[in-house]
């Protein structure tokens, strides 16, 4: 007896999903367009590098803080506003960025860009998994990963086409041009349905079974997540009327205390586990590599600043490149093979650039060729197997295992 068909991939859903997950290419673009910015800053602006440290390294503080607040804004003006709201706050964030006459404005700009990205490092895979089919959530849930990659990628390129314009104008430029992708974002969002999850925490019962229907491979499926979605938000199975009174348990009273104060064994093993897995996604020295990817390649000797930039260019060209094969394998393959081979190839990879970086500094002032291709090579190994592995899968993983009743909540602290 043959394996049952797989169905075919639910477009509908992929594009809701597709145009979600965009909001991301804000994180990825902020992060990466930092590298090229940071010592025209220092230069333009007279400041010294604990200045420029902290102005990198705290948008992740600032994204804590976005965050945290996407879950339970999201649960009071919906999935489809809160993306918006993020497109809005990064725009404020970028425009100010781009017009900071000082260091003190600079950071004002940076802490709402930094909120900007928390938002919409949250609300992007929650909804992504939420308008999924079980067939493809592995698939469409990575897709956030996938257009931060893309914006790391604008980032770069930004770098490099803006570099060449006069100090005090270029990095200014280069934090300007981010505020144009939210203006479309926002305006791509408003076409997109809402989350029929948080139709049914309305009780917009019959808004839901529309998009359910829309975004199911079946009928059957979209009978049977609507029902799952019902028993989580406390209304009765045989309730089918278009409009219901909702029960004040499934606008989110006690998620935090299940979460944080009384979990049972089960959701503090869930718990555990996601809050692990972005930790450690985190502590991999992903953010570092691609923020300082100019000085990396700098200390093994690549003098000429275009050479630097090209390989920067290149670091986002291979991290978008394997990001797209880890969405096609997460559901064939599995989250645990790809999540091993990731760490395996980032360890290594790691290694050899120290060791690389080690071999330079003994050697100074020769010209090592052999050790500039070899560090080029590892920092790109090193994203690469990120990219294929711990990268995607920390989002679809966070954003899978929480109970449905727990997911918003429980996402938005594994996402800082």
């Amino acid at each position: 007896m043959g394996q049952p068909e797989k169905p075919k991939r639910n477009m509908y859903a992929l594009g809701c999903s597709c145009l979600a997950s965009m909001t991301s290419i804000v994180s990825g673009y902020d992060v990466a367009v930092m590298s090229g910015a940071n010592s025209l800053i220092k230069h333009d602006l007279k400041i010294d590098d604990t200045k420029i440290e902290i102005l990198a390294g705290i948008i992740n503080l600032y994204s804590i803080i976005g965050s945290i607040a996407a879950g339970r804004t999201s649960d009071w003006i919906g999935r489809r506003y809160t993306m918006i709201l993020a497109c809005s706050i990064f725009f404020v964030g970028a425009l100010g960025m781009g017009l900071a006459p000082n260091y003190a404005i600079l950071m004002v700009g940076r802490f709402a860009a930094g909120v900007g990205v928390g938002y919409a490092f949250m609300i992007a895979p929650v909804y992504a998994a939420e308008v999924s089919p079980a067939s493809s959530r592995g698939f469409l849930s990575s897709f956030p990963e996938v257009f931060i990659n893309f914006g790391v990628l604008l980032g770069y390129v930004s770098n490099f086409a803006f570099a060449g314009l006069p100090e005090h104008l270029s990095w200014r430029v280069m934090f300007g041009v981010g505020a144009v992708p939210p203006v479309f974002l926002a305006l791509g969002v408003l076409a997109m349905p809402e989350s029929p999850r948080w139709l049914v925490m309305q009780g917009r019962l019959g808004e839901a079974k529309a998009v359910l229907a829309k975004t199911s491979d079946t009928p059957a499926e979209a009978e049977l997540r609507l029902s799952e979605i019902k028993e989580a938000a406390g209304i009765p199975e045989g309730c089918t009327d278009e409009v219901v009174p909702v029960p004040e348990r499934s606008h989110g009273e006690g998620v935090w205390k299940e979460l944080l104060i009384t979990p049972t064994p089960p959701v503090r093993r869930t718990l555990l586990a996601a809050l692990g897995l972005q930790f450690f996604q985190q502590a991999s020295g992903i953010d570092s590599v691609v923020l300082y990817s100019l000085t990396i390649f700098e200390k093994a000797g690549l003098k000429s600043k275009t050479k630097r930039l090209g390989a920067t260019v290149a670091v986002g060209f291979t991290k978008t490149s394997f990001i797209l094969v880890a969405t096609f394998l997460l559901d064939r393959v599995g989250r645990r093979p790809l999540l091993l081979s990731s760490a395996a190839g980032m360890i290594a990879s790691l290694i050899t650039l120290a060791s690389v970086l080690l071999t330079i500094d003994r050697h100074p002032g020769e010209k090592l060729t052999w050790a500039v291709a070899l560090c080029i090579a590892t920092v790109l190994t090193f994203v690469g197997s990120f990219s294929i592995g711990l990268g995607p899968i920390a989002w679809v993983y966070s954003s899978e295992i929480f109970p449905l009743r727990l997911r918003r909540r429980g996402a938005s602290l594994g996402r800082p």
